[in-house]
């Protein structure tokens, strides 16, 4: 078999495609580094093979662009193809532990707008071994915010900071876009897990817009779990599940947990999804340690090319792969990752299989339709301009009339207790603020506190309007940061509180 390399591979398929009816649609391709290279070949042979109308222009990402001094790990020139194709088939990457990089894959995600993570996760039993056979689930990740947002500071000697962000514009459109998705392929039901019985206002908020959007679908059965409870049961009853949305943290965990569990999590693709570019790719990394060896199984990133396909409104050539990728299952053909589990592990089909051969065992099947798996079928998917919602993803609702009532003012302090500090902020009260409680880790330490509570060096100490001011502004806050800095305090950070139409924009300490 010839060795073709990946801009053969390019060549050939855009040659392939162009024999095909229709427009040729242009795609960015990406081969990545440790195995994606494998993966990235197998994938587009292929796609080759089926004839998908595509026309691949490649680019350079990953570990050669941030050693060559990319911090980010993509070249500027880079983001022009993105930009003029929309559609980024990409292989996984390694980011270079330590230093200041950055992962790409949530630089991608955020810097074009790719709101949505699709993660569907589907068990083969017998074929592949699972102790969940019914699985058959799609997570739908919130893809641009949360803790991933990535802004982290340290902030006192033992202390470090890490901002969770979540926004009515993020949940708004991540619930709705689960809902038409689970509209438009004929899933049931769509759960919310969030962890509002703690993080009330930011998980709170996902919530309530999930509650708030559910009235628009209906037809659609929809619940909300706790996401501790949510994931302990996909892990024992996955099949009470059919779409899950949740916040960016989560759904990464859980979706790699609900892959692993159809029997590898090399099976799954992903689609990331934004208004203007989609992202296609499969859910692992670039696991260095088979690269190079030709054995690692493409079938995540091949399934993420069908996602693709679908996207790109050929889904009649998505169906052909799948269907072909389904009967290769099913007659025991599969790469080492699943060596020694399912039926064909016992088929007498010689095992393992690289990759390439892989690709070619789905090439001889593509026209044949799997004896015992459903076939698949796909219908054009809607875009997010397009989907027929009962109003657009997101709506700016008119601005709250917002009053600031205080301010929380964090402060550095390794050498004095909770009272010992409160007498020395006391002295720093003006006319117009005056310190209510100091908290340690968001447990309230003064007044009142416990001798039990262990404290470190940050404590937030909070500052409310005086009684007969009612509202202060920034000015006040500017003059007890003066008198504070005057006495001494090390102030690191403040953040404001305020009001929105008469509603705290603020949590209480714990205790308080």
């Amino acid at each position: 078999m010839k060795n073709d390399t990946p801009q053969d591979l390019l060549n050939q398929t855009a040659a392939a495609s162009a024999g095909q009816p229709g427009t040729l649609v242009p795609i960015t391709v990406a081969h990545g580094d440790g195995i994606g290279p494998e993966i990235m070949a197998a994938t587009l042979k292929v796609l080759m093979a089926a004839g998908a109308r595509i026309a691949p222009e490649t680019i350079e990402i990953g570990e050669k662009l941030y050693h060559a001094g990319h911090s980010s790990g993509i070249a500027p020139e880079s983001w022009d193809s993105l930009r003029r194709t929309k559609v980024f088939l990409k292989a996984p990457i390694t980011t270079p532990s330590g230093g200041g990089y950055k992962s790409l894959n949530v630089t991608i995600r955020k810097t074009l707008g790719l709101y949505a993570n699709v993660r569907p996760c589907v068990s083969y039993a017998p074929f592949v071994a699972t102790k969940h056979p019914r699985l058959d689930l799609v997570i739908v990740r919130e893809n641009e915010e949360d803790l991933y947002a990535g802004i982290e500071h340290r902030q006192t000697d033992e202390v470090f900071q890490c901002l969770k962000l979540i926004t009515r514009p993020g949940c708004e459109k991540i619930v709705r876009y689960a809902f038409e998705y689970a509209r438009a392929n004929g899933r049931k039901k769509v759960t919310c897990m969030s962890k509002d019985n703690i993080m009330k206002m930011t998980d709170g908020l996902f919530h309530q817009v999930f509650d708030e959007i559910r009235v628009d679908y209906p037809e659609i059965a929809a619940d909300h779990m706790i996401i501790d409870i949510g994931a302990a049961r996909l892990a024992t009853r996955p099949e009470l599940f059919d779409v899950i949305v949740t916040p960016n943290l989560y759904g990464d965990i859980i979706s790699d947990i609900a892959a692993e569990m159809t029997g590898s999590v090399g099976l799954a693709g992903s689609a990331n999804i934004g208004e203007h570019v989609a992202m296609f790719e499969a859910i692992h990394g670039s696991a260095p340690d088979i690269a190079g060896k030709g054995i690692a199984n493409p079938s995540g990133l091949l399934l993420g090319a069908v996602m693709m396909l679908v996207h790109i409104g050929q889904p009649e050539v998505a169906a052909k792969i799948h269907n072909a990728w389904l009967c290769t299952l099913e007659d025991g053909v599969f790469t080492a990752d699943l060596q020694g589990g399912g039926v064909g592990a016992r088929s007498g089909v010689p095992m393992p299989f690289g990759s390439m051969d892989f690709a070619d065992a789905i090439i001889e099947r593509l026209g044949r339709l799997p004896g015992q798996f459903k076939p698949v079928s796909y219908q054009q998917a809607p875009t997010p301009q397009a989907a027929p919602a009962a109003r657009p993803l997101y709506v700016r609702a008119p601005a709250a009339r917002k009053a600031m009532v205080g301010v929380d003012v964090f402060v550095h302090q390794a050498t004095l207790g909770a009272d010992d500090l409160a007498a020395q902020l006391q002295v720093s009260n003006t006319a117009a603020l005056q310190l209510q409680m100091i908290t340690n880790r968001g447990v309230k330490v003064w007044p009142g506190g416990f001798p039990e509570t262990f404290c470190t060096d940050h404590w937030r100490c909070r500052f409310v309007a005086s009684t007969d001011r009612g509202a202060i502004t920034q000015r006040d806050i500017v003059t007890l940061l003066a008198t504070l800095t005057d006495a001494g305090v090390d102030v690191i950070k403040t953040e404001n509180l305020c009001t929105f139409d008469g509603v705290k924009g603020f949590a209480l300490g714990q205790g308080q």
